[in-house]
């Protein structure tokens, strides 16, 4: 007779724990599928086979059977745990490709390579991974209780930290209407009335091949004048720089020299400047595109 499975449950391998393992059960509980409370760490095959879910251990991978664990011989595909949850929730259609291609590129994809030994190793460089690693106890032979603990605390961060990835991705999507509707209506810059994010959806909506050059728009009491990258991957460049003798000036420096009244700052990196009113941006765009030389 088989055995009733615990419902909203995980089962996960006891001692050390990792950031793929963790990643996995937060996915799993960010969107409703499993409770913290029923998230049960052990080895124990019978006792595993109670859990609904079973994320790192046990030697099997078969989403039908909510077995996700990669340690085993017949596995040699590039995902840990972590990636075998987030590609469940897109073939079971909770997430759209959009949504999984998010998560994969915000944290999961490096978890995985981290745990499966193929992330670089560059000094200073501090991964999602080694931060969830910092959660384990210092001391080697600590209790169970105290391993456990440690767990459940870097599983909260890690839930947190989706969530807000998660809000903060759907807000960036809710303002696609407003990016695609201004890309429409200009060419040399984009003008907004309000601040909101535009970067990734300008390129989501073909923006590498869109003409713009600049953005308008609202920073706090302020507006700036940002430039726009030639494409998403080389988002830390801009296709037309502003004035190379605005670099870095700040307010009567700036005003002097541009002979705009109300300059606030401009970045040394000459990616973007900060103007006291929309109109005093207007003057600053059309000073750039008479004075700053554009290379094709």
């Amino acid at each position: 007779m088989n055995m009733q499975k615990i419902p909203r449950s995980c089962g996960t391998h006891d001692g050390t724990f990792h950031a793929d393992e963790i990643t996995a059960c937060a996915l799993l509980m960010l969107f409703n599928f499993v409770d913290e409370d029923r998230i049960i760490r052990t080895r124990d095959l019978h006792a595993l086979a109670n859990c609904e879910y079973v994320c790192d251990v046990g030697g099997v991978y078969d989403p039908a059977q909510k077995l996700f664990d990669h340690h085993q011989v017949d596995y040699q595909g590039p995902l840990s745990s972590a990636g075998m949850i987030l590609q469940y929730l897109k073939t079971t259609h909770v997430l759209k490709p959009n949504e999984y291609d998010f998560f994969n590129t915000s944290l999961v994809m490096g978890v995985d390579a981290h745990d499966n030994g193929r992330d670089p190793l560059i000094p200073g460089y501090c991964s999602f991974s080694h931060v969830i690693s910092n959660f384990t106890p210092v001391r080697y032979d600590c209790s169970i209780e105290e391993q456990n603990q440690a767990f459940h605390e870097a599983l909260r961060f890690t839930f947190e930290h989706l969530r807000r990835l998660w809000e903060r991705f759907k807000y960036t999507q809710s303002c696609r209407e407003i990016v695609a509707d201004c890309m429409a209506k200009y060419k040399e810059c984009l003008i907004f009335d309000q601040n909101l994010p535009w970067l990734e959806i300008f390129f989501e909506l073909d923006g590498a091949l869109h003409p713009a050059l600049f953005v308008i728009m609202p920073s706090g009491n302020h507006w700036k004048l940002r430039g726009i990258p030639p494409s998403y991957q080389d988002r830390m460049k801009v296709r037309l720089p502003q004035p190379k003798h605005w670099a870095g000036l700040l307010d009567e420096d700036l005003k002097r020299v541009s002979g705009i009244p109300g300059a606030v700052f401009c970045h040394k990196g000459r990616f973007i400047s900060v103007w006291e009113t929309r109109e005093d941006a207007l003057k600053a765009l059309e000073y750039t595109l008479k004075n700053v030389e554009r290379v094709s």
